[in-house]
C-alpha cells in the first residue's frame, strides 16, 4: 500500500515493495509510481524497492512556482532521508533519468550506482522541437484517449502498437484515480527540456549503466552514448528492437539486466569493505 511522506515539506506519494539492498525508482513525464508495476512485482523478492510520484504527477500536489530537474532531484534526496534510507540504487527513465543524474551531483553520498534508461544530457534540436510540439498537443487534442494515442507513438515500439499491449496500456491510464492535468504536464515537461548536465557529468563516480532502446524515437541511443561517454567508467548498451520504455514492455529482459548490475555493485562493494578490513 502507497502512503503519503512529507519529504522537506515537499508531500510525494510513496510505495515501497520488498526486502534486500535499497533503491529508488525515479519515473518520468507524467508518470505515478505505478509504471514500476513491473519492477515492484518482480524485482521485491531481492530488493526493497521505493517508487514515487514526483512532484505534479499522481497523487503528489503540484507545487506553485516553476518545476525544475534539480528540484525534484532534492525532492528525491528528501523523500529518502525521511524514509531512513542511507543510500540507494537509483533507477531512472527518460526524465526521470534526468533527476537521478541531478541527484548523482547533488546528494552524492545517497547514491550507491545509477542505472540511466532512455536518458539525454542536453536536449538537442530535435529534442526541443518534439517537446514543443508535446506542449500544445496535450491543449489541442480532442480528448485524453486522442491525447495518449499521439504521445504513445514516441514511447512505444510499433510492435506494441500492433499487438494490443497500447491499447491495454492506454485503458488503464484513462481508469487512473489520479489523472495528470494539462498544466502539470507542461510544468513538468518545461521543467524536462530545460535539463542540461553535460558539463557536469564527469562529477559523477558511482557505477553507472546507461540503456537505450535502438527504436526510442524521445531519446534514441546517440543521446545515452552521449551520456555514457561523459560519466567515467560508465557501461552503455543499447536494447535491440526495444523503444523508450523496455522496463514495461519486456520488463523480464530489463530487470534481468538491472538485477545483474546491482548484484555486480553490490559485490565490488562487499570486496572493497574486506580489502579495508
Amino acid at each position: 500500500m502507497g502512503r503519503m511522506v512529507d519529504a522537506d515539506g515537499v508531500e510525494l506519494w510513496v510505495e515501497q515493495r520488498g526486502e534486500g539492498p535499497d533503491v529508488l525508482l525515479v519515473a518520468g513525464l507524467g508518470d505515478p509510481a505505478e509504471a514500476w508495476q513491473p519492477q515492484l512485482d518482480g524485482l521485491a523478492d531481492r530488493y526493497r524497492l521505493t517508487a514515487f510520484d514526483n512532484r505534479g504527477a499522481g497523487r503528489s500536489p503540484l507545487p506553485d512556482g516553476p518545476l525544475s530537474v534539480a528540484g525534484m532531484a532534492d525532492d528525491a534526496a528528501a523523500l529518502l532521508r525521511a524514509l531512513q534510507v542511507p543510500t540507494a540504487h537509483i533507477t531512472g527513465f527518460s526524465g526521470g533519468s534526468f533527476i537521478a543524474q541531478e541527484l548523482a551531483l547533488r546528494h552524492p553520498g545517497l547514491v550507491r550506482s545509477l542505472v540511466l534508461m532512455s536518458t539525454m544530457a542536453r536536449p538537442d534540436p530535435y529534442f526541443r522541437t518534439m517537446t514543443r510540439f508535446w506542449n500544445w498537443m496535450v491543449e489541442r487534442a480532442p480528448d485524453e484517449r486522442a491525447m495518449l494515442d499521439a504521445f504513445f507513438l514516441w514511447v512505444y515500439t510499433p510492435r506494441a502498437h500492433a499487438d494490443g499491449m497500447v491499447d491495454r496500456f492506454i485503458d488503464e491510464a484513462l481508469a487512473f484515480e489520479h489523472p495528470q492535468s494539462a498544466e502539470a504536464f507542461q510544468r513538468q515537461l518545461a521543467a524536462f527540456a530545460g535539463h542540461d548536465t553535460l558539463d557536469r557529468l564527469g562529477g559523477i563516480s558511482v557505477p553507472t549503466l546507461v540503456l537505450a532502446g535502438e527504436l526510442d524515437l524521445a531519446t534514441p541511443p546517440r543521446l545515452g552514448r552521449t551520456v555514457a561517454e561523459s560519466i567515467p567508467g560508465a557501461v552503455f548498451e543499447v536494447l535491440p528492437g526495444e523503444a523508450h520504455q523496455p522496463f514495461q514492455e519486456v520488463p523480464e529482459v530489463f530487470n534481468a539486466r538491472v538485477g545483474a548490475f546491482w548484484r555486480e555493485v553490490e559485490a565490488l562493494a562487499g570486496g572493497r569493505a574486506t580489502r579495508h578490513r
